[in-house]
């Protein structure tokens, strides 16, 4: 017996249709599929939740200087003239940041190993690169996903059969976490 679904799919096919259900899923916190690809789409998502849970809190804060530019109003860089040269003025700020330990770091990588990159656009921008953001999903998922879930001893995803599809009668289903 195999240890996962085939899906009617080469292998590549089905790693990349995973891979786009599982980051659909916890960008959006719920998807609608099939029943056998919800499945299986669930034993990756819990896996991924399950190490963000376990490395949550596995950081240290860290204090650094850092150059800033130096903004006016309309959020234009202030240029001064030095040698003849336009030159961008900066500020020397002091910002505080996380730094992962080792076994974060590991988790954050085996986490990009299935997740797509996901860029976001606002929704008055709808066709245009400005103003679209780059999202990190495992930020999203060590700080807003895993500390809901943290009493929680796996379970976090939900498995909801709406009924037979139209085309070809198969079961879909809305998966969503809990």
């Amino acid at each position: 017996m195999a240890g996962y679904r085939k899906l009617g799919k080469t292998s590549d096919q089905r790693k990349a249709l995973l891979r786009n259900q599982v980051t659909g899923l916890l960008y959006n916190g719920k998807i609608r599929t099939t029943e056998a690809r919800a499945k299986e789409v669930r034993k990756q998502a819990e896996h991924l939740i399950a190490l963000a849970v376990r490395e949550k809190d596995n950081f240290d804060t860290v204090t650094v200087q850092a150059k800033v530019a130096r903004k006016d109003a309309e959020g234009k860089r202030i240029k001064e003239v030095v040698d003849g040269k336009k030159v961008t003025v900066f500020d020397v700020k002091d910002k505080t940041i996380k730094v992962d330990k080792p076994s974060r770091l590991h988790a954050r990588r085996q986490m990009l190993k299935v997740l797509y990159p996901v860029t976001s656009v606002p929704a008055e921008g709808k066709g245009r690169k400005a103003g679209t953001k780059t999202v990190d999903l495992t930020e999203k998922l060590f700080d807003e996903i895993a500390p809901k879930y943290v009493n929680r001893n796996g379970g976090y995803t939900r498995i909801i059969k709406i009924g037979p599809r139209k085309g070809d009668a198969a079961m879909e289903v809305i998966i969503e976490l809990v």
